[in-house]
């Protein structure tokens, strides 16, 4: 992967940690649909009108706002709600092995011994990196596992649909997810007017951050690399996202950083070298590689 591309992803990846605890926060002053309803909300309002879709692209958009929209978003916000942060963050890496195992089974992308060296050292840096944690209750953790495979079959779904502009992805499926969301706020949970009411800074930051930072800005970014790179190649740069959690969790929590995190972090590190730098033939690559949708 150029170096351009990497780094856009790492920024993407800091975003999603900040987010981690973002989402920590706003779902204990705010219900998680309704919190999870007004992002959308927010979203749809400063990308829609600046985004064009057609024929082609509607049917793509509609399955992505369930699979994306209607699923994952609310599976994971629910599951934070009731699981602690750090375990959270690494029950959701289970989408790097479900979208790398989707990628070889249906895009038929070729996962040789380097890259599955690479997923494997660095899956046991994240187990290392958790310390042990226990796990929550069976629900939280069925809920955040299920958020996770729904990140990963959305991977898939952007991959092979037709060509889209990452602004009119982030925008449209958040349109189309509303009411999913909505209806499930009203089904699900109670008093939202009295919750809005009582909301805080907590509450409205998080609309505020994961609208604009989480889907506007940082997947705007990721949508665009998947169109340029192999999922195989792309999706594994999540793994990195518990190191920068736990870094901005002893930053503005406070936390500590025992020998676990650190080992951790660096065996992530490593496989995620391995999986991504083919030394020797990086520039030939480069020279080569010309990305199927001309990005």
């Amino acid at each position: 992967m150029p170096l351009r591309d990497l780094l856009l992803g790492l920024v993407v990846i800091a975003i999603w940690a900040l987010n981690i605890i973002v989402i920590k926060v706003g779902v204990a002053d705010m219900p998680p649909l309704l919190l999870m309803t007004l992002r959308f909300m927010l979203v749809a309002v400063l990308v829609v009108p600046f985004a064009r879709i057609d024929r082609n692209q509607l049917p793509w958009l509609l399955l992505l706002s369930v699979t994306f929209g209607g699923l994952h978003f609310p599976l994971l916000f629910i599951g934070m709600g009731q699981a602690e942060a750090g375990t959270g963050a690494l029950l959701v890496q289970m989408g790097t092995p479900f979208a790398t195992l989707l990628a070889a089974a249906f895009l038929k992308e070729r996962l040789d011994l380097r890259r599955w060296l690479g997923l494997v050292l660095s899956f046991a840096g994240i187990i290392v990196l958790a310390g042990g944690p226990s796990l929550p209750a069976p629900l939280p953790t069925a809920l955040l596992l299920a958020s996770a495979f729904f990140w990963a079959v959305s991977n898939m779904l952007i991959k092979v649909a037709p060509p889209i502009a990452p602004f009119t992805l982030a925008g449209w499926i958040a349109l189309f997810a509303i009411p999913q969301v909505a209806l499930g706020s009203w089904i699900f949970e109670n008093d939202q007017l009295a919750a809005l009411s009582r909301a805080g800074w907590a509450g409205w930051g998080a609309v505020l951050y994961t609208a604009i930072m989480s889907s506007i800005v940082a997947y705007t970014l990721w949508y665009r690399l998947l169109q340029k790179h192999p999922v195989s190649r792309v999706v594994p740069l999540t793994l990195l996202m518990p190191v920068f959690a736990v870094l901005l969790g002893m930053w503005l929590l406070g936390d500590p950083l025992g020998i676990n995190k650190l080992a951790g972090g660096i065996m992530v590190i490593l496989g995620l070298a391995i999986i991504n730098i083919r030394f020797g033939r990086l520039r030939r690559a480069r020279s080569l590689k010309r990305s199927p949708d001309g990005l």
